[in-house]
């Protein structure tokens, strides 16, 4: 499968530019859950999460070959987010984040083995991050992408990096809207409103965050 087709195929630059905007006010938000240290962006995409968030460090991997669209200062590989062990450090990490990501690997298997590898780039104490649509909540919509193959909920998330050792610290079940083409607002003002306001949440929200943690 041609992701880089896919891709741009799916999101035109006018897109990029939104979700730019709005992925600014979701990592400030988001910050509050990640510890002082390097930051690791697993499936980064275009680094709309990595380019925003303050780390130590900044890292980012994918598939694809996407460099040239980060910021100079981040990291980047490309390599298989089931390789990790082979090319990144592992009990590095602060942070290992992984956004809307889970849902194209092949199997069941594959969501915990991956969960695993992050575990084991997160150094003792170290978070694992994870922004995932949850199907329980989207429906039938979850499959409108040619690409998700693996069908999550936030209790299928929760049992996953259970098995695959982390510790989970908390789990918002409704989080962000499914898509950023969804009724999420797209001025960063209207998107700090939604953020701070958790009843918004209740309703709009189609996506899980799962924050977990390597045990010490």
């Amino acid at each position: 499968m041609d992701l880089s087709s896919i891709y741009a195929r799916r999101f035109s630059p006018a897109d990029g530019a939104t979700q730019d905007r709005i992925w600014r006010e979701i990592t400030a938000h988001l910050q509050r859950h990640v510890p002082a240290g390097p930051v690791l962006d697993i499936g980064c995409d275009r680094g709309h999460f990595i380019r925003n968030v303050e780390a130590a460090e900044r890292w980012a991997v994918d598939l694809r070959e996407v460099g040239a669209e980060l910021p100079g200062d981040v990291k980047f590989t490309r390599a298989s987010g089931l390789e990790l062990e082979k090319v990144l450090p592992t009990s590095y990490f602060g942070a290992v984040f992984m956004s809307n990501y889970l849902e194209h690997l092949d199997s069941a298997g594959a969501v915990i083995e991956q969960l695993r590898v992050a575990r084991e780039l997160a150094r003792p104490g170290g978070r694992v991050i994870v922004l995932q649509p949850n199907i329980r909540l989207v429906g039938g919509a979850y499959w409108d992408f040619i690409d998700h193959k693996v069908a999550l909920t936030d209790t299928s998330l929760v049992e996953a990096a259970g098995l695959a050792g982390l510790r989970t610290v908390s789990v918002t079940p409704r989080f962000l809207p499914y898509t950023t083409k969804s009724r999420l607002p797209q001025h960063p003002a209207l998107v700090r409103a939604y953020l701070k306001c958790p009843p918004a949440w209740l309703l709009m929200g189609k996506q899980t965050l799962y924050v977990g943690e390597r045990p010490r």
